[in-house]
Parts: structure tokens; C-alpha cells; sequence
């Protein structure tokens, strides 16, 4: 008996007017490429960029490609996982079944993606008891990825060892729920941090990482983003695994397998439904 085809991956990227964006998630895709060969693995862009997801899942369909997983290359569930993502691959061609995977954070692996960061800026592990860390992030005004991040600096400090660490933003405003970075890095200097790194929350170059970049001008170190660092191309793996196997179980709605069908309508299991009005 043949084995079934494994769904495509579509890796959803935000884009960026800044070129390095775009190199940085096509270098990722790569790597992925190399821990899965013989998977199909498409990257497609929500803004700025080429090819836009429509595109991408346009070109799938041509080629009789009938089950994709599309994963949010993005850190945390807010906006853009929540609404804009839904709503691009509801107007995908009706042939495909697409199931979205869940975004990459939180996960140990991307912990180890961070500890690789700064062990690459020359932060040793001795320094560990010394140094204050500033996990610096993009910034999200969603209460569910503040709490995320705000968690994550809680676990990589008790699981590490680390003098402090201390979440901080590159967005401006009181509604991100964090301090500016270079806020932060004054913040470890005055509990008494002998060292003060900066570690940037986010996966590729751009107008954010630069701010966050200017922001870490005072810090002993600046790591670099996380980009293709294998860990995150663990973690985009992992991901798809799991949406993958959910979609076989999603192909045959009735009995019901897995509680995430009920007479066709999707629960919280990840499927889209392009029948489901726009957010």
C-alpha cells in the first residue's frame, strides 16, 4: 500500500522593505530544506515582498498539490496570526486543504536559539551569575503575546541562571507592556548586572531589529536575531509535524476523530474554513 503524500509546507513570512528580511527567511527555509529532504517547502510574503501567499498556494494548486500545511513564521499569536493570516488563506484556491500550524513560540528551542546568540557575541557560560539579559522584542499591543514574553523571560532566567532578565520592546508606548530596550539595559545596570547583553526576540533584520539594535548602544553585548539558527528551523518542523497529523485526521470530518470537527465546521484545531467571514 503506497504511503500517502505529506502536505506542502508554506512558510508565511511578514516581509519587509528591507532586503536582509528576505534573505534572512529564505537562508531559514533552506536550512529546513536540509533537515527534511524530499518535503516540499514553499516561502511566501503577507507584505512587501515576492511571492505573496496567493501566489504561492495559486502555483501549488497548478501543480496538483492538494494538502498544505501554511505556518506563520512569526514568534508569538498576535494580530498577525490571528486575523491577517486567517484571512489571506481564506482566499486560496478551493482544490487545496489547508491547515495553519501554530506559531513558533513559546518553545525550548528557541531558548537554545537565544543561549546560541549570545554564545556567538562572546557572552561565555561562567558569566552567567553576572549578567543581566534584555530579551528584546518587536513589540505586540496583544495581551496574549505580552503575557508569552513576559513568561518566556521568567523560564530562560530560573532555567539558565542568568543575573535578571528582563523583557523589553522596540515599539514605542505604554500599550506594548514592556520598556524600550535601552530602558531595560538601565534597568540591570541599577540591580547591580556587572554585564548587561542584549538579545533580540526576533527572527530577521529590519526596521524593529534596528531600533532594538540603537536601543542596545549602552549593553555590554548585542547578540543577532535569531534567523536561520537551526533550533528555529527545528522548531518550523515540529510545528508542521503537528498540523500534519492533525490534517490526515481533518480529511474524514465524520465520525468524529479528534473533537475538531462537528458537521463540517471547524473548532479551534487550526483549519480554515473560507466560508467563515473575515475578521
Amino acid at each position: 500500500m503506497r504511503a500517502p503524500v505529506r502536505p506542502a509546507l508554506v512558510v508565511i513570512a511578514h516581509g519587509s522593505r528591507d532586503p536582509r528580511h528576505a534573505a534572512t527567511v529564505h537562508a531559514l527555509v533552506r536550512r529546513v530544506r536540509s533537515l527534511r529532504p524530499g518535503l516540499r517547502v514553499a516561502t511566501a510574503f503577507l507584505d512587501f515582498d515576492v511571492p505573496s501567499v496567493h501566489g504561492v498556494l495559486e502555483g501549488l494548486a497548478a501543480d496538483g498539490v492538494r494538502d498544505v500545511v501554511a505556518l506563520p513564521l512569526l514568534l508569538t499569536r498576535a494580530f498577525h496570526a490571528k486575523a491577517d493570516v486567517p484571512a489571506v488563506l481564506r482566499d486560496a484556491p478551493p482544490r487545496l486543504r489547508i491547515r495553519q500550524a501554530e506559531v513558533l513560540g513559546p518553545a525550548p528551542l528557541l531558548l537554545a536559539a537565544l543561549e546560541r546568540r549570545l554564545r556567538e557575541a562572546g557572552v561565555a557560560p561562567g558569566d552567567r551569575a553576572s549578567t543581566g539579559v534584555v530579551l528584546a522584542t518587536a513589540g505586540s499591543t496583544d495581551p496574549e503575546a505580552i503575557e508569552v514574553i513576559a513568561d518566556l523571560a521568567r523560564e530562560w532566567r530560573r532555567r539558565t541562571g542568568w543575573r535578571a532578565v528582563r523583557p523589553a520592546s522596540a515599539s514605542a508606548g505604554s500599550s506594548v507592556g514592556f520598556p524600550r530596550t535601552e530602558d531595560a539595559v538601565r534597568e540591570l545596570r541599577a540591580v547591580g548586572c556587572a554585564r548587561v547583553a542584549v538579545a533580540p526576540y526576533v527572527l530577521a533584520p529590519g526596521f524593529l531589529p534596528d531600533r532594538i539594535a540603537r536601543g542596545a548602544r549602552d549593553a555590554d553585548v548585542l547578540a543577532d536575531v535569531l534567523g536561520a539558527a537551526p533550533e528555529v528551523a527545528r522548531v518550523v518542523l515540529e510545528r508542521y509535524d503537528g498540523a500534519s497529523a492533525s490534517a490526515w485526521v481533518a480529511q474524514f470530518p465524520a465520525p468524529l476523530r479528534d473533537g475538531a470537527y462537528d458537521s463540517g465546521r471547524p473548532r479551534a484545531s487550526g483549519r480554515v474554513s473560507r466560508s467563515s467571514p473575515r475578521p
